[in-house]
């Protein structure tokens, strides 16, 4: 796909979900503070469908608004599952203490899904015949792919640490925010840094992300915050025939390395990166443990739930 066709699909999607939202104060600081990046733009270079369109911020304020926000939208409907345990309700909040993150706190549970189960799928448009197609349907294809129709779109559907997933394929991410730059040093995968600018309407194509995207290549950049994550997504980059060097593994151990594992709360943090609702139940089985994690106990729960 072209670069002026991506842009012009970005900003569609992008302007029907700021639409949506019914603060102006935190509409206006979205506007003035998203920046889109991640796998949907590599998607769309390649003519696939996104799953997702993972949106950060620049500022602090602006994920705390966001946060907030989407959060009262949560609790004035909650699923059933948490409308009958309001002590589950009253502790999804924005946790503010810790100066340099942002977090959304579900007690005992993790994660908060609108099917009030623990699985959970991302909302995937209809495959367009051609790129002139994709900026005229991504919209209402989005819209058909939710099998709520009666329920409000862009609203949010499940909830984690990281993470607010809204309906219809946006993903605001709360784990990290700055500029383009800043996000980056705690990326992964050197294709998924191409980024679009809401504000500037600009479209930025490194030409590292480029290469790796032509030759299906994975490049580790290293220092990732989820390394763990990194090696497991490898497994989904080469089921779509993408491939990667024995040297970029060694990269992803290296920072593995440096994590303490067997701290609960490390373990959580890693896990929850690479999938919640996946590994939702070991995480589950890790705290009714309690301590420290023994190495025994972790590979009889990995190997009873896979």
């Amino acid at each position: 796909m072209r670069a002026k066709t991506i842009k012009a699909v970005l900003a569609k999607k992008f302007k029907e979900f700021t639409d949506s939202i019914e603060d102006d104060a935190v509409r206006k600081a979205v506007r003035d503070d998203a920046i889109i990046t991640g796998g949907a733009i590599t998607s769309l270079l390649m003519g696939e469908k996104p799953n997702d369109y993972d949106i950060y911020f620049k500022t602090r304020s602006t994920v705390l608004k966001v946060a907030n926000y989407y959060v009262d939208k949560w609790k004035v409907n909650p699923p059933a599952k948490f409308k009958d345990h309001p002590e589950k309700l009253v502790a999804i909040r924005v946790d503010d203490t810790d100066p340099d993150r942002v977090r959304v706190v579900v007690k005992s549970a993790g994660i908060a899904s609108e099917s009030g189960a623990d699985d959970y799928q991302y909302f995937e448009q209809a495959d367009p015949a051609d790129a002139e197609q994709f900026v005229d349907a991504v919209i209402p294809a989005a819209e058909e792919s939710d099998s709520t129709k009666d329920k409000p779109k862009y609203r949010p559907v499940f909830l984690t640490t990281n993470a607010i997933t809204l309906s219809d394929q946006i993903q605001l991410i709360i784990r990290l925010f700055g500029t383009a730059e800043e996000i980056h040093k705690n990326y992964d995968f050197v294709h998924c840094t191409c980024v679009w600018d809401a504000a500037a309407r600009t479209l930025t194509l490194p030409p590292a992300a480029l290469e790796s995207i032509l030759a299906k290549n994975l490049q580790y950049m290293g220092g990732s915050k989820y390394p763990l994550c990194s090696i497991i997504r490898t497994r989904k980059f080469i089921h779509r025939g993408w491939n990667i060097n024995a040297g970029q593994y060694v990269k992803m151990a290296w920072d593995l390395n440096k994590l303490d594992l067997m701290n609960p709360a490390v373990m959580e943090d890693q896990m929850i990166g690479v999938d919640a609702a996946y590994f939702q139940q070991v995480l589950d089985l890790l705290k009714e443990k309690g301590g420290k994690i023994e190495e025994a106990y972790l590979m009889e729960v990995i190997d009873r739930i896979f």
